[in-house]
């Protein structure tokens, strides 16, 4: 049974590694020299099926679930304070909630294995006004197809996964966000 749980977070721990020491990773921008055409797109499509849920706390301790959000798109982001992409990333995914908080889309930031104590430690440097879920023991991330940090997934008004980004995005680009605007009903 343990040994079930430990190959995942094993694996999970390689590939944060990887992103975390491969040189040079840095944000992905819709306005970095990608050529129209080029089949290069900051959101990959998913196989559409329904997402893994989570019954997860904030920092203040109230339960979230996935099933909450249904009826709106919703973005969701796996991230860590130590992982130097996801340090990057936040602040576009606040400016990307200040655009998006009116229009009926949800935006939630999972943090994978840290404490409420780190997370509140990190928001005082990083802003963060939008739902931070904390998945401490790793538990929720497992079970959604991450494959490094940060990893996020777009999902539709049913709760299906519609993208996923993995690596570090300018979330707040209306680029990224009118393909989270098409997904409202």
């Amino acid at each position: 049974m343990i040994k079930k749980a430990i190959i995942p977070l094993v694996l999970l721990i390689a590939v944060v590694l990887f992103f975390v020491i491969k040189p040079n990773i840095g944000m992905i921008s819709g306005k970095e020299g990608v050529k129209e055409g080029s089949g290069f797109s900051l959101l990959t499509t998913l196989d559409k099926k329904p997402a893994p849920g989570f019954k997860l706390l904030d920092a203040d301790e109230k339960e979230h679930t996935l099933a909450d959000y249904k009826g709106k798109p919703v973005i969701v982001n796996f991230w860590a304070t130590w992982c130097p992409p996801c340090r990057k990333e936040i602040p576009s995914m606040n400016r990307a909630w200040h655009k998006i908080k009116d229009e009926g889309i949800a935006m939630v930031a999972i943090n994978v294995g840290e404490s409420a104590d780190e997370v509140f430690a990190f928001t005082a440097e990083y802003p963060i006004d939008f739902t931070v879920l904390l998945d401490d023991v790793g538990k929720v991330s497992g079970m959604w197809p991450i494959q490094g940090l940060p990893t996020t997934f777009i999902l539709d008004t049913e709760g299906n996964l519609v993208y996923q980004a993995i690596g570090g995005r300018e979330w707040d680009e209306d680029e990224i966000l009118d393909q989270v605007r098409k997904l409202k009903k």
